[in-house]
């Protein structure tokens, strides 16, 4: 297991480590529901420098991206973030991942870290480009400072205005006396706020600067237990549970990211399902009676049959309700349908309903 650069500090925090992805993590602190209720309601900090950075570079740099990823990366302007994800040759996902463009034939791909090297042998057998793609992983770490007071957190720290940093933008700039930190508005929460990325050399400056400048504002450290359940709460998959090999783009719901207005990796068979209709769709359910999804839990109809399998679940701080995601045959997806969550020997009762869970 590698450690993150500011692995001591978790453990003065009193964060709970454990292995997660290759990498001793902060699971939480406080306490998952006490970290939660602080990104929604004011601002935290997340340690989440276990995520891979690739740079993609060269003449024929957005030719490679193109290929390998299903969103149009063409569309990017400088200074422009995409979510966007990696098919493979089966119609499923290699990796989701973000595309960001500094600047024409010059881009950073940022890769889950169960994937890293998976997601870096892909790219570069498919890489038959003028592009070079150099993996810089272990040189950066990444801060997700993530609520309603991300702003008031940061904004003393850098002369770049935050407040003109849309969604999925980005600037790099100097940040607590940094220089070239990357500056992002992106984040995994649903309540708004923005990643630094910065040389593993500047990590702990910044970290403290940070934690030191959001104290007014009751800034917590913010453990991997809440990430999933903030996630979780707007129906954000996670790479792992909700997709992975073998589940395709159409049927996770992410057609929004697949353009077929360019050719990509396993085109014709994802265009294909599109067209024809996936036979399970990736959909979202609240329990209607008391008990808590968990993964790979079975999903049955009226008739106790088998129709599909929870990927995520959990009690939702937010909303209070017993929550999860789950894949089911497509002529059973439709909003308000009745289904049964087995929980152990009992079958739970809960309805599909509308993404996302939590409405800010």
């Amino acid at each position: 297991m590698k450690n993150l650069t500011l692995n001591d500090i978790h453990v003065e925090l009193g964060g709970k480590i454990v292995p997660f992805a290759g990498f001793n993590m902060p699971v939480s602190y406080e306490g998952v529901n006490a970290e939660h209720k602080a990104v929604r309601e004011d601002v935290g900090i997340f340690d989440v420098s276990h995520m891979g950075e690739f740079f993609v570079e060269g003449p024929e740099a957005l030719n490679l991206i193109q290929k390998i990823s299903t969103n149009d990366a063409s569309k990017l302007k400088d200074g422009d973030a995409q979510y966007s994800c990696m098919p493979n040759n089966n119609g499923g996902i290699v990796d989701d991942l973000l595309v960001y463009k500094f600047r024409d034939n010059n881009y950073m791909l940022v890769v889950n870290a169960s994937n890293l090297q998976k997601d870096l042998e892909w790219i570069n057998s498919n890489n038959n480009f003028d592009a070079k793609v150099t993996n810089r992983s272990d040189e950066y770490s990444l801060f997700a400072i993530q609520g309603p007071k991300s702003i008031n957190t940061l904004q003393s720290l850098t002369s770049v205005n935050l407040s003109d940093v849309a969604y999925y933008k980005f600037k790099v700039d100097e940040f607590a006396g940094c220089k070239d930190v990357i500056i992002s508005a992106t984040g995994y929460t649903g309540s708004g706020g923005f990643e630094i990325y910065c040389k593993n050399e500047d990590a702990i400056s910044i970290w403290k600067s940070i934690l030191e400048s959001g104290k007014e504002f009751g800034i917590k450290p913010i453990g991997l237990a809440a990430r999933d359940t903030l996630r979780l709460e707007m129906g954000y998959c996670l790479y792992g549970n909700d997709i992975n090999d073998e589940t395709s783009p159409i049927q996770a719901g992410l057609s929004w990211v697949t353009k077929f207005s360019k050719d990509f990796i396993n085109y014709e068979n994802i265009k294909a399902e599109k067209e024809a209709g996936p036979t399970q769709k990736l959909i979202g359910f609240e329990l209607t009676e008391k008990g808590i999804p968990r993964k790979d839990y079975i999903i049955k109809n009226s008739n106790e049959e088998e129709i599909g399998i929870v990927t995520s679940g959990t009690m939702s701080p937010s909303i209070g309700k017993a929550i999860g995601l789950g894949y089911v045959k497509s002529g059973f997806s439709n909003l308000e349908t009745e289904v049964f969550i087995q929980i152990r020997k009992k079958l739970v009762k809960a309805k599909i309903v509308k993404l996302p869970f939590y409405k800010s």
